[in-house]
């Protein structure tokens, strides 16, 4: 939790509780909920919150104002409905193959850092094998360390029937119990069919079935297709079951359905579609290695923006789960170091002192395997460093599979690697290999990058021959005031004509309303993209002399979820005075029913001595429309 969680628990608590919100988003200034019944909420207590500015209720949404750290704000509550057992999202979106990543992310997110923790753990023990000896191996110490790393995969159904049952909307403690019949200890390893097999072996009232001779342990496609029927099964018995007794009889009806169903028919076929799966990706390598290995190295940043690395993990860990060694994944071992030696190219290359010094932790933090600062504040808005990173993964990923190196455990990303290339019995190869690759990778990631260039940014700080002068003599240009140009062309309304209370009473800050003819929204100083909100409906600038400004594009058109509305730049964008930001489709966002008013605010009014609209009735972009006074 954050500095905001008490603010988080009251906001959460005065709402009607975790169990009266169905869901949450948030726009670039309020938390908006979805509330299973808007009156257990206690509106008047919470716009008297300190830390709320105030409370509206508009299509279908109790939307608490909170202002520019609404982002920061929103984490924290997210911490405290962490536990909710239902789904926040309705209905299924995308394509098959969309909804199949989002499932494995949904499933496999939470649980993804205690597995690389348990391989960094089994990598540990590898080191410490390898450096004391077969003493060492055959040591208790040995065996806590060994524990400690598959215990976690042992047991991994049981996590899993957690996070699936709450993905699927049912409740995730009964996808545990499901689980854990499972890895019942009699039924892992195959003792229960050696126990079995004198009195004709397995059957349920007669009917048999076999179990996997690893036994389910360690397995993941079994325990999710029988969450996936649980949730079904528990939904239609919430329907049917009286109150009174819903409590404990649909969950005991659920479990005594499921798991039987589990053993004799939904393990033994996905089972069977696992392993099918898992022998076509094998095959996809087997074809060519090494063409393998330059596709999904080069495309391997490109899958992880969009989340579709998702797919081919389960895969590997259903191997490594297994005790099986896996290349599945190692064409992207190297790429996190050729993105960082991208980033150091920028960083030596570039004239501007703010990218130099946001490329330092950006740097930084890719040797530890943590690109995305540096894919998303640094390469990727610069492009080429970006293509030069693919390129070089491309070239490390081929070299990885021609040399045949594997992966023993889950492991971190970055140096954090290496314990996972370390073989059970000591062996460090390809930990070696790793390492050479990976220092070849970020020095070449820098070559291409510095050969390739960059347009640079402009310098951060541009002085006019007056300001130059001044600077030379130790004096300073007083600013008296901060002139902000109409972004917008249409007619101009007082502030207090907008129709959302949060801006027209003046509590966001001052400003002015336009109700444009033409839909574009251009810079209005020479400044910094501080907020682009996905939906592209609303943006947040700070001039190069400070003025915040936010610019919210239609009345609740965050509804929209970005239809109708294009951006022409990015969060962290240095911009222009004219500069083109965004456009947007007037008709579609009338035709949807939404006021296509623009309320402009200068978010930061306090810190002036007045903000003053123009007079004039109507503008077009370039006009002078707001002048910040800037006190003395």
């Amino acid at each position: 939790m954050g500095k905001y969680e008490e603010l988080a628990k009251n906001i959460v608590k005065e709402v009607g509780g975790k169990e009266n919100v169905n869901s949450l988003t948030n726009c670039i200034t309020r938390l908006r909920f979805k509330l299973k019944d808007e009156s257990k909420a206690n509106t008047e207590v919470l716009k008297n919150m300190d830390g709320v500015v105030t409370v509206m209720q508009a299509g279908g949404q109790y939307q608490v104002v909170i202002g520019n750290h609404v982002p920061d704000v929103r984490k924290d509550v997210d911490a405290v409905l962490g536990v909710l057992e239902a789904p926040t999202e309705s209905g299924p979106k995308g394509n098959l193959f969309d909804q199949f990543v989002d499932m494995i992310s949904s499933i496999f997110q939470p649980i993804l850092a205690p597995l690389s923790a348990a391989g960094m753990l089994k990598g540990v023990n590898a080191i410490l094998i390898f450096a004391l000896g077969s003493s060492f191996a055959e040591s208790s110490t040995s065996a806590i360390f060994n524990a400690m790393g598959d215990g976690l995969f042992k047991f991994l159904p049981i996590f899993i029937g957690y996070t699936a049952m709450k993905k699927f909307g049912g409740s995730p403690f009964l996808g545990m119990l499901i689980a854990s019949s499972l890895v019942y200890p009699g039924f892992l390893e195959g003792a229960a069919t050696a126990q079995f097999a004198e009195s004709g072996g397995l059957n349920f009232f007669g009917i048999p079935f076999s179990i996997p001779p690893a036994g389910y342990g360690s397995t993941v496609m079994p325990i999710i297709a029988a969450v996936a029927f649980a949730a079904f099964l528990e939904k239609q018995l919430r329907k049917v079951i009286p109150d009174v007794i819903k409590l404990f009889i649909v969950p005991f009806l659920t479990a005594l359905v499921t798991i039987p169903l589990t053993f004799l028919v939904i393990g033994p076929i996905m089972n069977t579609v696992s392993d099918a799966l898992g022998n076509g990706l094998l095959s996809i390598q087997s074809f060519s290695p090494i063409l393998f290995g330059a596709i999904l190295g080069f495309s391997w940043q490109i899958l992880v923006m969009f989340g579709l690395h998702w797919a081919l993990i389960p895969f590997a860990i259903i191997a490594l789960s297994q005790g099986d060694p896996t290349s599945l994944l190692t064409p992207s071992g190297s790429v996190s170091f050729a993105q960082t030696g991208a980033v150091l190219a920028v960083m030596l290359k570039t004239k501007n002192a703010k990218l130099k010094e946001l490329s330092i932790p950006a740097f930084i933090s890719g040797i530890f395997g943590v690109t995305e600062p540096a894919i998303y504040g640094i390469t990727l808005p610069r492009k080429k460093p970006f293509w030069a990173s693919c390129i070089v993964g491309g070239v490390t990923g081929a070299i990885a599979m021609g040399l045949g190196m594997q992966g023993y455990q889950m492991g971190g990303l970055g140096i954090f690697r290496y314990p996972s290339s370390i073989s059970p019995d000591g062996d460090v190869k390809f930990a070696i290999y790793a390492m050479i690759l990976d220092v070849c990778a970020l020095a070449a990631g820098f070559a291409v990058a510095w050969a390739l260039g960059f347009k640079d940014d402009e310098p951060t700080i541009q002085l006019s021959k007056e300001e130059a002068k001044l600077a030379a003599t130790g004096q300073k240009k007083k600013l008296t005031k901060e002139e902000v140009f109409s972004p917008a062309e249409g007619k101009v309304l007082p502030l207090s004509e907008a129709r959302d209370a949060a801006f027209s009473e003046g509590i966001m800050g001052k400003g002015v309303v336009i109700e444009p003819t033409v839909g574009e929204i251009v810079a209005p100083f020479d400044g910094t993209v501080m907020t682009l909100f996905p939906t592209k409906h609303a943006i947040g600038l700070i001039s190069d002399n400070g003025t915040e400004l936010l610019i919210h594009i239609g009345i609740d058109t965050v509804q929209l979820d970005g239809e109708g509305f294009e951006a022409f730049v990015e969060q962290n964008a240095k911009v222009k005075k004219g500069d083109k930001l965004v456009t947007f489709d007037i008709s579609a966002i009338e035709e949807a029913g939404y006021s296509t008013q623009v309320p402009i605010i200068v978010t930061n009014t306090p810190d002036y001595a007045d903000v003053i609209a123009t007079s004039e009735t109507s503008t077009k972009q370039g006009d002078v429309l707001i002048t910040a006074i800037i006190a003395n």
